[in-house]
């Protein structure tokens, strides 16, 4: 069967094809890749995996087509950028106002 293994960095993404056999699992999927040798910064252990934008663990047993893909770890939280944002918007509206 066809699937795929994703991973990117700021600059760069990586994005390979290849055909497992069937029963083949998540884990199995990305030591076949050869991704791990390419991305030495890639830890199984503790990187969370996912299968088309859905966290999935490493035991999952894969479909055809299906995209397996490692994540890094997130730089900043999100919802702290939202908030550092939202912030600004209001100083900036009630500098306008005086």
């Amino acid at each position: 069967m066809n699937i795929e293994v994703a991973y990117a960095l700021e600059d760069k993404q990586t994005l390979l094809s290849l055909e497992v056999e069937e029963g083949v699992t998540l884990k199995q999927a990305i030591e076949l890749s050869g991704i791990l040798d390419s991305y030495p910064q890639i830890d199984l252990l503790k990187d969370k995996t996912g299968i088309f934008g859905k966290i999935a663990k490493l035991d999952t047993v894969l479909r055809e087509k299906d995209r397996v893909e490692i994540y890094r770890p997130l730089i900043a939280d999100p919802k702290q950028v939202r908030k550092e944002r939202a912030a600004q918007g209001k100083k900036m509206r009630s500098g306008k106002k005086t």
